[in-house]
């Protein structure tokens, strides 16, 4: 591992050279400010999706606990723009798909033509996310492939699912000991 600076891109830690997409990743976290980890990769059916410039569409609950919405797909970068700086506007591009979208809400892309890019408030929750994202384009395609005229899932069961997990008012699973003792302290 290899450790950089936030503000420069520069080696503060570590004898290795980062990684080629460093600048892109650099990107991500400037525009993103709550999210702790990237994880960027090139899994087989995350990078078909990617590769067939398509969003995952949000078509059952499964998705919902996790993306409020269709996965996005970002739009090519042109010419110069891959001549130019192509690290750079990788990012950049992804950053002008996710306009007026909570990137918590939505914890990962794809990357037209490239591959997903999933992210999370910590490095653990980025490599979940990451895994959640390839089984979610796993079960899109398979849905898809058996019932091809199938429709996005309604969108008061979409937030339905994604609010009880990630809203304010969250109750699905389990709440930690402390949480359960202030509940319970709350009942006296």
């Amino acid at each position: 591992m290899v450790v950089v600076s936030l503000d420069t891109g520069k080696v503060v830690e570590g004898d290795l050279q980062p990684s080629s997409d460093t600048d892109t990743h650099l990107i991500l976290y400037r525009a993103f400010r709550d999210i702790g980890g990237i994880v960027h990769t090139h899994s087989l059916f995350a990078t078909a999706w990617a590769q067939g410039c398509r969003p995952i569409p949000a078509l059952g609950t499964t998705h919902a606990d996790y993306f409020h919405g269709p996965v996005p797909c970002t739009r090519r970068l042109n010419a110069r723009e891959i001549r130019d700086n192509y690290e750079v506007n990788t990012g950049n591009v992804i950053v002008e798909t996710f306009a007026g979208r909570d990137p918590l809400h939505c914890p990962g892309v794809l990357v037209a033509s490239h591959g997903p890019f999933a992210w999370g408030k910590t490095v653990d929750d980025a490599v979940h996310n990451a895994i959640v994202l390839e089984h979610l384009v796993r079960l899109a395609g398979e849905t898809l492939r058996l019932f091809p005229y199938t429709k996005p899932m309604q969108s008061e069961l979409l937030n339905k699912h994604f609010f009880r997990k990630h809203g304010p008012d969250a109750y699905y699973g389990q709440s930690s000991p402390v949480q359960a003792n202030s509940k319970r302290g709350k009942k006296r």
